[in-house]
């Protein structure tokens, strides 16, 4: 059987699929997988064994530049390479209009969540056959439902697998201009999207002083210049603090893939890290870790219990009382429902991954 599938972004939301290829390969042995993926994450699904070939595709370029995009042939390109291939079915896994409407180029029948399941009930109409997966559950459990009902076999009710190749995913990626010490190191991954996802500055540099201190080398990536100047102000004094070169994914994974732990905030390579099976502390804030969390052995969730946490916003509407505007520091202490994530309690919940050993 050879499946189209459709799921182009995000980072996160892509490592989350990927169980349920593993499924999907356990319960249709010789299934094989084109995945259509956004072209800044096309490195990922190449690293699961059922996946034969990637078809990158750049709606967040072309939405951008929509005549351009025309005028240079990508999107005729793009919609000849879905033409050409005849699939057994189609799967939009994304739930989603802009993904629904890149099937309407794709073979026959095509899958995807009802409207009540999918993110964006329109998508719905899109498909030919449409299922039901219920809400409230973690975005790898309902990605596994939705294959097992579209693939016909049983919803798994095991922990489920990434699946990775890791030589895959780490031949020829060292990633160069990384540290060449031979010590244990922790990686910090300090970026992320939404501005109420990020830890405050204050409390990264003061895990790092921690961390630095009791001998653990830190690596600090990024991905764009206002992560590169924030990595810098981190590091800056701090010998063991090392901040990395730009990375593509696949250095990136090399990276993760080598240390001792991570911490991080709601990001995807957070996600990565787990993928990877990297014990990681994850700092959750406005978002649920119930839905969105790293899923795998070893994560750890630090969720904050502040009264209007998970308000899941992109923007904070929290006004300090005036008790709280003595106690904190509003400036370099927001948002505050990570005051409930203090550098000092982040640590504490960090000793049993990095000295296993030890009793509590």
């Amino acid at each position: 059987m050879r499946v189209l599938l459709v799921k182009t972004s995000s980072l996160g939301d892509i490592i989350h699929t990927l169980p349920a290829l593993t499924d999907a390969a356990r319960a249709r042995p010789g299934i094989r997988f084109d995945w259509v993926v956004e072209e800044a994450f096309a490195e990922i699904p190449a690293w699961h064994p059922a996946v034969d070939r990637v078809i990158p595709v750049a709606i967040r370029r072309w939405r951008k530049a929509p005549l351009r995009a025309w005028a240079s042939g990508e999107w005729r390109r793009f919609t000849r390479e879905l033409l050409a291939t005849r699939y057994d079915l189609t799967l939009d896994a994304q739930g989603l209009l802009k993904s629904a409407l890149l099937t309407r180029y794709a073979s026959t029948p095509v899958h995807g969540l009802d409207r009540n399941s999918a993110r964006e009930a329109l998508a719905a109409r899109f498909y030919t056959h449409r299922h039901h997966v219920a809400r409230g559950q973690h975005a790898v459990a309902r990605t596994r439902a939705l294959f097992a009902h579209t693939l016909g076999y049983p919803v798994p009710t095991d922990a489920g697998a990434y699946g990775l190749d890791r030589a895959r995913v780490l031949t020829g990626a060292a990633g160069a201009g990384a540290p060449a010490d031979p010590r244990p190191y922790l990686v910090f991954l300090h970026g992320t999207t939404w501005p109420t996802k990020h830890w405050p500055e204050a409390y990264w540099r003061e895990l790092l002083e921690t961390a630095t201190a009791a001998g653990w080398p830190v690596r600090l990536p990024w991905g764009c210049d206002a992560e590169h100047q924030r990595a810098q102000r981190l590091a800056q004094g701090l010998p063991d603090a090392h901040v990395l070169p730009r990375l593509p994914l696949a250095g990136m994974a090399t990276q993760l893939a080598g240390a001792r732990a991570c911490v991080a905030v709601d990001t995807g390579l957070g996600h990565l890290a787990a993928a990877l099976d990297v014990p990681t502390l994850s700092l959750f804030g406005p978002t649920n870790p119930g839905f969105t969390g790293a899923w795998g052995p070893g994560q750890i969730h630090l969720p904050s219990d502040f009264p209007c946490a998970p308000c899941l916003s992109r923007t904070c509407a929290y006004r300090p009382t005036e008790a709280e505007q003595q106690r904190f520091d509003t400036e370099r202490e927001w948002p505050l429902c990570f005051t409930r994530a203090n550098p000092q309690r982040v640590w504490q919940a960090l000793q049993p991954t990095l000295h296993p050993e030890s009793p509590l």
